[in-house]
């Protein structure tokens, strides 16, 4: 077991030994059906305390060839799953179960806001290639300055391949939201590690914003992306279902009633089987589209047993008054008012950058408050909206500024 190689299952252990335990482990099925297929790359943006690291955690621990923790899956919903039928196999719940070396990157180690992002990277190829050079000291490694040719060598002389994820893949538009050199950089480097590697098996990245785009192009569109606008295949991997808050509101003795109007909110749409798009084209389906509550929330409520706000939290919380406090923005304080009156507004997310910075126009801001969850959204009627009365209780506190206060009278 090394520092970033194979990390073992420990972390996803703690996990499942909480007193509050949501079992997420049927979006393995997933993965295992995309793996080693040109579907192989799976991006995955939702907002902070949406249970990323958990999920990033699960991965590894499933994965991970070191660890092989058998006993850990089987008593979990994964080892229901009915077997996968792609055109060449079966694909059984456990097919893949500790099959891989994983690598497990948190990119916050490595991106820092007072650092050029070459030394943050030059940092992670020492660390990782350190990993493999322990696990594989008899490899002929041509340079191992070199991570990308390293993972090359293991891969040719043992034919294992890996399973990268990286937890927080964003940060550095996050933490150096200025230096569009910077993030150029890192956008390559990724490329460069995994587009076209026969060496990785899976790679699974997760963040808050979806991968950056300049112009209408993502630097890495080998990944298919699952965000807050379509979560596709992992919509219901998101948060917790309403199912899942119910079943927590009845075993705890919480009103579910009153959590689903703090909480709920963020309908998600998800994918549409082929058995049910007929039905879907005649208005008879909305069985993709899932209820969404958000997970930290939840527990901290019913671990106090108090139903309340929870979001303050976060360490995004002064986002809100930064973003909708935006003064080049024609029509930003009357669409906010318009939002805390219980309305709905359309909105053009095709302009948004998927970054922190680069705001044109009022729907470049609203995108951002959709990834942050600041705001839910209807894609099917392209609009946004205030989820729930956490959100409501952020926005509230947010426009207590003398620069609303005309703003709500002329509203008035």
């Amino acid at each position: 077991m090394g520092q970033y190689l194979n990390p073992g299952s420990q972390r996803y252990q703690m996990t499942v030994n909480s007193r509050i335990f949501v079992d997420k482990t049927e979006m393995i099925c997933y993965l295992n059906s995309i793996i080693n297929t040109q579907q192989r790359f799976v991006s995955v943006s939702r907002p902070r305390r949406f249970g990323k690291s958990i999920a990033a955690d699960m991965v590894c621990a499933y994965y991970d060839r070191e660890a092989n923790d058998r006993e850990l899956f089987e008593k979990r919903l994964i080892a229901k799953c009915p077997p996968i039928e792609t055109e060449s196999k079966s694909v059984t719940w456990d097919m893949y179960l500790g099959k891989y070396d994983v690598i497990r990157i948190v990119m916050t180690d490595f991106i820092k806001s007072d650092q050029d992002v070459s030394i943050g990277l030059q940092k992670l190829n020492k660390l990782v290639v350190r990993d493999l050079a322990k696990k594989y000291p008899d490899v002929d490694y041509y340079d191992k300055d070199d991570l990308i040719q390293s993972m090359q060598d293991v891969f040719d002389e043992t034919k294992r391949q890996f399973v990268i994820v990286i937890d927080e893949w964003d940060s550095v538009f996050r933490e150096r939201k200025d230096d569009k050199e910077g993030q150029k950089k890192y956008l390559d480097f990724l490329r460069d590690w995994m587009k076209d590697k026969s060496y990785i098996a899976l790679a699974y990245m997760t963040g808050i914003l979806p991968i950056k785009k300049f112009g209408q192009q993502s630097g890495l569109n080998m990944f298919t992306e699952c965000s807050m606008m379509f979560q596709r295949e992992m919509a219901p991997y998101t948060g917790f279902t309403e199912e899942e808050v119910k079943e927590l509101a009845f075993r705890y003795g919480s009103d579910f009633e009153k959590m689903k109007a703090w909480y709920d909110g963020y309908a998600v749409r998800g994918i549409i089987s082929p058995e049910k798009r007929e039905e879907y084209r005649k208005d008879h389906y909305n069985g993709h589209k899932i209820s969404i509550y958000n997970p930290s929330s939840v527990v901290s409520s019913i671990k106090t047993g108090i139903i309340g706000n929870y979001w303050n939290n976060s360490e995004i919380h002064e986002a809100l008054a930064d973003y909708i406090g935006i003064k080049k923005i024609d029509g930003l304080k009357d669409a906010i008012n318009l939002l805390m009156d219980g309305g709905r507004l359309k909105v053009d997310t095709s302009t948004y950058q998927n970054d922190m910075i680069t705001f044109t126009w009022l729907d470049d801001v609203l995108s951002l408050l959709v990834h942050l969850g600041y705001l839910g959204f209807d894609d099917e009627k392209s609009e946004v909206f205030i989820p729930n009365l956490e959100i409501l209780d952020e926005f509230k506190f947010s426009v207590k500024g003398a620069e609303w206060v005309e703003v709500f009278a002329a509203s008035r």
